[in-house]
């Protein structure tokens, strides 16, 4: 039996590895995706994690995992079905077949993308990871749907790449840090499109542009492809009936401590006002904390 099952293998995740293995505590990861490191990992550039002004998501989510492994934290491969506790123990059994124990369990699962929920959203030419497909829009014209730190962080890493970037967003302003403001504002290619409805995604098999609606007129746009930044959704779907869930986020404070005995809730998937890579982090290191104080105290 392990002291700590992981589930994830983004920045909470790992950092509670780092804590768990610092505290000599044996420590599983048990990620989705061969080597993964969240998804920080699709990120162009990380200017706000202290220390490490610069590095790409990448890079950055690379030396995280390289820290956990030096430390001795061990890393399975596989989907979770189902998490329980029965007689002080949890077990964590995989859709593959197959189940691991473990005295504590820290809940790292992340987020998934927010789909746009409009008519064609289903079409080719529909990504969710500027990083990942911008390459094949070199010199096209493309849209980024949204306002936060992803979609202007997307449209500014895409106005390298492409021809026209529209970022088209359905507020009188954007949810995005003022530093990023600026950078689009500083940026010619970047056409802002703004208290935009988005109604329908247009075309064929393939994304050919949007109808979106502005001041109650109805308007279209063509496009060689589209980028949604939305917003996420928690991966809590596993906690349903395990513990408690407060707007499908897991219940926890700072101490990531949960309504579920040795079940630790970190990163994104919790309830938080901010969710950002340094919080993750500060999440992993107080996830561990707790299950190590935990595992003192009934093990």
């Amino acid at each position: 039996m392990t002291d700590i099952i992981i589930i994830g293998s983004g920045p909470a995740g790992l950092t509670a590895a780092i804590y768990a293995r610092r505290a000599m505590l044996s420590a599983l990861v048990v990620e989705k995706d061969y080597m993964g490191t969240g998804q920080i990992s699709v990120t162009d550039r990380v200017e706000n994690y202290p220390g490490l002004y610069g590095l790409s998501g990448y890079e950055l989510g690379e030396k995280f995992r390289e820290q956990a492994e030096t430390l001795g934290a061990e890393f399975y491969e596989g989907e979770v079905e189902s998490l329980e506790q029965a007689d002080g123990v949890w077990h964590v059994k995989f859709k593959l077949g197959g189940e691991k124990t473990a005295k504590a369990v820290v809940y790292a699962a992340g987020t998934s993308y927010r789909h746009l929920g409009v008519k064609g959203e289903d079409k080719q030419r529909i990504s969710f990871c500027a990083v990942c497909d911008g390459f094949f829009y070199k010199d096209k014209t493309v849209a980024v749907i949204g306002g936060g730190d992803t979609a202007l962080g997307d449209a500014l890493y895409l106005s390298k790449l492409a021809k026209t970037v529209y970022l088209v967003h359905r507020r009188d302003e954007f949810r995005a840090n003022k530093s990023l403001q600026k950078k689009v504002d500083d940026t010619e290619n970047i056409v802002k499109i703004m208290s935009a409805q988005l109604k329908e995604i247009t075309g064929g098999a393939n994304a050919e542009g949007i109808v979106y609606e502005q001041a109650g007129e109805e308007k279209s746009l063509a496009l060689d492809g589209i980028f949604c930044a939305v917003g996420s959704v928690p991966n809590t779907q596993l906690l349903e009936g395990v513990c408690k869930l407060e707007g499908g986020y897991a219940a926890a404070g700072e101490d990531c401590v949960t309504s579920a005995a040795g079940l630790f809730a970190a990163g994104d998937v919790r309830t938080t006002p901010l969710r950002q890579v340094v919080t993750a982090a500060a999440d992993g290191a107080n996830a561990a904390t707790s299950a190590e104080k935990y595992i003192s105290d009934n093990f």
